[in-house]
């Protein structure tokens, strides 16, 4: 069965995540005559980039997804305690969020944790469940001394114990290797009772071996991605791995004049967001050191052009490693790719590594963001921490509830709990967002949002 990312994952990692709800409206109706498994339309980087950039409510894009979507199950990828932001939120905001996510139509919810510390996972998957959602458990995939094939068939029990309802191999880097596919895989389907699912990216080459020989392991589900928006940084390509099983008898024919119209439909608008597209025409060997994973890789392009450091790729692709093997191996996925990514990026720019740190790389090594998988170099813990203690409870033990107080803080701009999941999860930039809205609602000129801000919210 085939899970299709175009919506998701396929334009996060291509174009920066830019890709409009209107953009999508016109070929809702044709993916859902596809026979996809399902659409992941949702979460990930798509959240915040919706409110941040593109002006958008991401509750209001899940719901118009929802009303033309009628045979095919929608998820969203979501960051555990993370949810789709870059800290940690307490359970009230979790459970909130959970639950106004399946509410407005999604079916399917990935749940994973950076660090795979399935403590980061109960209240999400709890919530899920309670909600009736299927909960897929995802493995932050990645290789390091530490990350054996034992530990990963550990980490799937753990996942499976806390009710995961399937199994989600996340390759974020595109690591994974044919071979090592198909032991994982094969051992999964062997140990476990729920449906295996393998998740990559093209970036190192290996992601459409790899996908094959998981096939031969017998995987139930695997993420691809309709042509435009596929290869690069991104997925395999939906169209060969669905033509090779049709021809193999083990999948029916499809409508080939209606993915003709999709094709053209996302070339089209990616051509579009051509400023922000990744642009890459051949695959990056250097990711199979760094272990980038696709967004990422986009995103630091992007960056390091803005910053005119682009000459700088080469040493900062060097210096990653270095930082995750400091920091204890954690596999690198939002947010810890980020939380290492600009690590690196501040030690190749300063004269001296760790000269200069970022609040996040404190708050990891502090243990706010979970368990790394290997001890942290003791001397870099040190020198961070100077003196304090790191916590070795669940993060979101020391967080207070916060609802309550954001439902203060918000007062009359927040119209419903999804705008206060908007203020919740993106701060500032959140409430921005809602002010403009509110002032649109209540038939005010926009320009008058400036005058009335901090004088009239301020948070």
């Amino acid at each position: 069965m085939f899970v299709d990312t175009t919506l998701r994952d396929g334009h996060q990692s291509l174009i920066a995540t830019r890709m409009s709800t209107q953009d999508m409206l016109p070929a809702l109706e044709a993916m859902d005559r596809m026979g996809f498994h399902s659409m992941e339309i949702w979460g990930g980087a798509t959240f915040d980039v919706a409110v941040r950039f593109l002006n958008e409510d991401p509750w209001q894009r899940l719901r118009l997804i929802r009303e033309r979507i009628k045979n095919t199950k929608l998820q969203m990828l979501l960051r555990g305690q993370n949810l789709v932001g870059y800290r940690h939120y307490p359970d009230d905001v979790v459970k909130l969020f959970v639950e106004k996510a399946v509410e407005n139509g999604l079916d399917i919810i990935r749940v994973f944790d950076a660090l795979n510390d399935e403590r980061n996972l109960v209240t999400a998957m709890e919530t899920a469940k309670k909600m009736k959602a299927h909960v897929q458990g995802a493995i932050s995939y990645t290789t390091s001394p530490v990350h054996t094939l034992e530990y990963y068939k550990s980490f799937a029990r753990k996942l499976v114990d806390l009710g995961a309802d399937s199994i989600c191999i996340k390759d974020m880097a595109g690591l994974l290797t044919p071979p090592d596919a198909y032991k994982l895989v094969s051992t999964l389907k062997e140990d476990l009772p729920v449906p295996i699912e393998i998740h990559s990216h093209c970036t190192s080459g290996l992601a459409i071996a790899t996908y094959q020989a998981a096939i031969e392991a017998s995987v139930d589900l695997i993420d691809t991605a309709l042509s435009p928006f596929a290869m690069g940084t991104s997925q395999p390509p939906f169209e060969p791995f669905y033509y090779t099983l049709n021809r193999q008898g083990v999948l029916p024919e499809i409508d080939w004049e209606v993915l003709n119209f999709l094709t053209n439909h996302f070339e089209s608008v990616r051509k579009k967001y051509s400023s922000y597209d990744v642009k890459m025409v051949t695959i990056e060997p250097r990711i199979l050191y760094a272990q980038v994973p696709g967004g990422m890789y986009s995103n630091m392009i992007k960056q390091l052009k803005e910053q005119n450091m682009i000459h700088k790729l080469k040493d900062v692709l060097e210096e990653i490693p270095r930082v995750r093997k400091e920091l204890g191996y954690p596999p690198l996925v939002t947010p810890t790719s980020q939380i290492v990514g600009v690590q690196a990026i501040l030690n190749v720019m300063s004269k001296e590594r760790y000269s200069k740190t970022t609040n996040e790389v404190k708050n990891y090594v502090k243990g706010l963001y979970g368990r790394p998988p290997a001890p942290i170099d003791p001397d870099l813990m040190e020198k961070i921490l100077q003196g304090e203690k790191a916590i070795d409870v669940r993060p979101a033990d020391v967080l207070p509830p916060e609802v309550h107080k954001l439902r203060e803080k918000a007062g009359l701009l927040a119209e419903n709990d999804e705008d206060l999941l908007i203020f919740a999860v993106l701060g500032e930039v959140g409430r921005k967002f809602l002010l403009e809205k509110y002032v649109r609602r209540i038939g005010l000129d926009t320009g008058f949002v400036e005058e009335i801000d901090e004088a009239v919210y301020p948070i």
